[in-house]
């Protein structure tokens, strides 16, 4: 254990039993590909690129960014809360790589995706013949995160049965394999996830209490896409660059109608919906902006279109409509330069009702 303390990444016994020596070896190889994964990450995405990768400047998306930083360097055991799509898994990714554990494996697991069994097998591993198909020693992703940080995502869906072992992996620091009654010391931070209330999961006797304040030491809730629309701009183009890329396309932003859309939707898929709709977007779009024919009818219902003037890239709320077709005549102007043309094609009207408006407006 003092060896492994000092950097040793395992330990054999006397006399030296040449099967578990090659599985020794093969953890140890498995070990070394995570850690070259991680290092390939980390060239190409730095602490500061994944911190900038949270993208938000509403109140609640600034708070949990400062959190993150706070929370990163310590060996805090930390919740991470919040509706489906919000975001869970980016901001475990933030803490490990812009923790002290950096340069050590990211291991990730989602708990709702596996059976009881064969969950507690990918969790803490097994010996040959655990179980039926077993026919050689395996580890889990205990073993494959040691000195690293392991994300178990969906927590709130681990059986109350498993719950146990997990308990003791967090608080001894050591797990068993499946099929074995030998303790094994395991070295790792543990981030979790979920979009269930686990208070409540306790109170019903569906989540352990001791778990729980075990896994909650610091909790991170991300807000609802719905409660932050001020980030839906920055989100949006966010990704438009990403998917513009991708797609070898060269497609400038948005109509001021199609991000008044993008602003009034409710979003229940949250960060991962509005994700999916600008991929969708940049793939239909055949100008250089997009417009609301581009975006996903859901998003449309109870919108008003591009010939409306709906709005600009801002969020406008319940302004007069001669208001609101002001300002996204004038943002879109600023945007050209003045170019009317431009401008008018942006706005998906001619040139001719671009001039009247400026008249009736006084602008």
């Amino acid at each position: 254990v003092e060896a492994m303390k000092l950097g040793a990444y395992d330990y054999l016994t006397k006399p030296l039993n040449f099967d578990e020596l090659q599985m020794t070896l093969e953890r140890a190889l498995e070990h070394r590909r995570l850690s070259k994964e991680n290092k390939s990450l980390r060239k190409a995405v730095s602490p500061e690129q994944t911190l900038a990768g949270i993208v938000g400047a509403s109140p609640g998306m600034l708070e949990m960014i400062d959190l993150v930083k706070v929370v990163a360097p310590t060996e805090a055991t930390i919740l991470i809360t919040g509706e489906s799509g919000t975001g869970k898994e980016l901001i475990a990714r933030a803490i490990h790589f812009n923790s002290n554990r950096k340069s050590n494996p990211l291991v990730t697991i989602n708990c709702a995706a596996l059976t009881d069994n064969l969950l507690e097998a990918e969790l803490f591993g097994h010996e040959k013949g655990a179980f039926t198909g077993a026919d050689k020693r395996r580890d889990g992703r205990f073993m494959q995160a040691n000195t690293g940080t392991l994300f178990l995502d969906e927590v709130g869906e681990i059986p109350i049965k498993l719950q146990a072992k997990l308990l003791r992996a967090v608080q001894e620091k050591e797990i068993q394999r499946l099929g074995s009654d030998k303790t094994l010391p395991v070295d790792v931070r543990i981030i979790t996830a979920t979009n269930r209330d686990l208070k409540e999961e306790v109170e019903s006797g569906r989540f352990r209490e001791d778990l729980y304040y075990r896994l909650h030491v610091m909790t991170l809730t991300i807000p609802a896409l719905r409660e932050r629309r001020d980030d839906v701009p920055l989100l949006a183009q966010f990704f438009l660059e990403r998917f513009v890329k991708k797609n070898r396309k060269s497609i400038k932003g948005f109509t001021p109608s199609a991000m008044d859309n993008l602003v009034r939707h409710s979003w229940p898929g949250n960060v991962r919906e509005l994700e999916n709709a600008i991929e969708r977007a940049v793939i239909l779009s055949m100008g250089d902006y997009v417009t609301d024919k581009d975006l996903p009818p859901s998003i449309l219902e109870g919108g008003c279109g591009d010939s409306a003037l709906g709005s600009g890239s801002m969020n406008l709320g319940a302004q007069p409509l001669e208001d609101v077709q002001k300002q996204a005549i004038l943002a879109t102007l600023e945007k050209t330069g003045w170019n009317k043309s431009e401008a008018a094609k942006i706005l998906n009207i001619t040139r001719t009702t671009l001039n009247n408006k400026l008249k009736k407006y006084d602008m």
